[in-house]
């Protein structure tokens, strides 16, 4: 491997969270301090998970099952973390506006109240990419490559095999799922609606699953593809639901 092949995995994980972040979230300093408290707090869940699971690794057993069990309960403790991020931002949300309010300024707009989720989403991917893809980037700025036996086709610093530790494809599908489903779940407990409520750690647990995918002889040919499915499955979901809450917003403006 040379710089230039290294450097070229790691925008090809974090590129699109760059562009998002210098053509969005950069230009309003809330955002941005949005993005790095979120970036913190996923870390630290993470860090936390780890050290718990810290006792029972490696797994000695062959079987995908307690890999399995390993991804189950740490979309739960996300999930619940998520939940808890949403509260906080929520209390939040309700100070700004009694301020708003005492000032005689408008209130957040949606607009506004989606780009927060989605500075939040990033967070949770870019610290998702930090964890499982940057500590794997390292060896590919040197000056070779190597493949695994599961999957001699493609390059190990593309992929990752035996350890499920998601860098460059995987990391970008990731960063991609966390950063909508953010916006899908925060929609979800603004308006109460289960469908979103449920989809968003559906879409983590299943995902999560997926990369199991990579235990399999030539397993990466499946999974990679699988993963992105739900990556755009995710994206056009949120899509949709964006493009609702701004429709019905402006009609609700213009019979007022």
């Amino acid at each position: 491997m040379t710089i230039a092949a290294g450097i070229g995995y790691a925008l090809l994980a974090l590129g699109p969270s760059l562009s998002l972040f210098v053509s969005v979230i950069s230009k309003k300093p809330f955002l941005v301090l949005t993005v790095l408290s979120s970036t913190l707090l996923w870390l630290i869940s993470l860090i936390v998970l780890s050290g718990l699971w810290r006792a029972f690794l490696p797994l000695k057993s062959s079987a995908w099952w307690p890999y399995g069990i390993l991804i189950f309960t740490s979309v739960v403790f996300q999930e619940g973390l998520r939940v808890l991020f949403w509260k906080v931002y929520k209390r939040l949300e309700d100070t700004l506006d009694a301020f708003a309010d005492r000032v005689s300024k408008p209130r957040l707009y949606l607009t506004d109240k989606m780009q927060i989720a989605l500075a939040g989403g990033l967070g949770h991917g870019v610290a998702h990419a930090v964890f499982f893809c940057l500590s794997l980037l390292t060896p590919a700025f040197g000056p070779a490559t190597f493949f695994v036996d599961r999957c001699s086709k493609i390059p190990f610093f593309l992929l990752s095999g035996e350890s499920n530790l998601k860098i460059a494809l995987i990391a970008l599908a990731f960063v991609t799922i966390h950063t909508f489903s953010m916006v899908i779940a925060f929609n979800g407990y603004a308006e109460g609606n289960k469908v979103d409520q449920i989809f968003v750690p559906v879409v983590h647990l299943v995902a999560g699953l997926v990369t199991l995918v990579n235990f399999a002889s030539g397993g990466c040919i499946i999974g990679i593809p699988l993963l992105f499915f739900i990556a755009i499955l995710t994206l056009l979901h949120c899509g949709k639901m964006v493009w609702r809450r701004l429709t019905e917003n402006r009609h609700r403006q213009g019979s007022m």
